[in-house]
């Protein structure tokens, strides 16, 4: 049993395609594995220990999917066909970029790199609003984590309004790590923080990459030690911090001001 949720799109001359969204059953997820298709998430019914089941595990950890274990009430729960037989998977509603496809994409454009970086951003309409935001000031891509955040679910792929069309995304094992590898490429980092520096005192030009966290937690400690600055937006209200979607669009801009002066 497998169920599908599509849509199709058309927007400039280009179509975008929702893949599957949510796979249910065992001959389904199986097929989607051995078929090479982007799994994101992997949820098994805990003490299921059979050969079909082993056999799913087995073609997940080949992959980079993040394998959950879970209580049967939880798949019921989960589930849309009513007939998940212990496995339920979702899969990534587009392809994945690599991360040298958007430095590609900069020297493409004859550009400095401008790159989004997410620590941890869970909510989808949130990621899909940093994409379109992403692709209208210009930044050559994004790059989100593994673990512990959303995925191109067809719900960051509607958000987005198309931007998913024109702007890669990657996902990376390590944050950190990539952060690194970029600092060799000319790369330096940003990150937004409330303790930081206001925006308009920061030199925000060059190869950047601007890191936004996650919507509660802000950036994690490891993440900010590899943050060359940290940002802040100045505000004079009542409460004291922005939804992540918008902070990521209000230094973008600051940042999009800079590099055309």
């Amino acid at each position: 049993m497998c169920f599908v949720k599509s849509n199709h799109l058309k927007r400039l001359g280009t179509q975008m395609r929702f893949e599957e969204q949510t796979l249910e059953g065992r001959n389904a997820i199986l097929e989607a594995f051995r078929a090479k298709k982007t799994i994101d998430k992997l949820f098994v019914q805990k003490g299921l220990n059979d050969g079909p089941i082993n056999t799913i595990l087995r073609e997940a950890k080949k992959t980079d999917a993040i394998i959950q274990f879970t209580d049967k009430e939880r798949l019921d729960q989960m589930s849309q066909t009513h007939n998940h037989q212990g496995v339920i998977a979702y899969a990534a509603a587009y392809e994945y970029a690599e991360v040298s496809e958007i430095l590609d994409k900069a020297r493409e454009k004859g550009e400095a790199p401008f790159i989004f970086l997410l620590d941890g951003i869970e909510d989808p309409h949130n990621l899909g609003a940093i994409i379109r935001t992403a692709n209208l000031c210009g930044a050559h891509g994004v790059i989100i984590p593994k673990r512990r955040a959303a995925g191109l679910t067809s719900t960051v792929a509607k958000t987005s309004a198309g931007a998913l069309n024109y702007t890669p995304v990657a996902k990376v094992t390590n944050l950190t790590a990539t952060m690194e590898d970029l600092k060799k490429e000319g790369l330096w980092f940003v990150c937004a923080d409330m303790k930081g520096e206001s925006m308009y005192k920061c030199n925000l030009k060059g190869a950047i990459g601007l890191v936004i966290g996650n919507e509660g937690e802000g950036v994690s400690r490891l993440v900010k030690e590899h943050c060359d600055l940290t940002a802040s937006i100045p505000m004079k209200g009542d409460i004291d911090s922005l939804n992540a979607s918008v902070a990521a669009g209000v230094l973008a801009y600051e940042i999009v001001r800079q590099r055309m002066m």
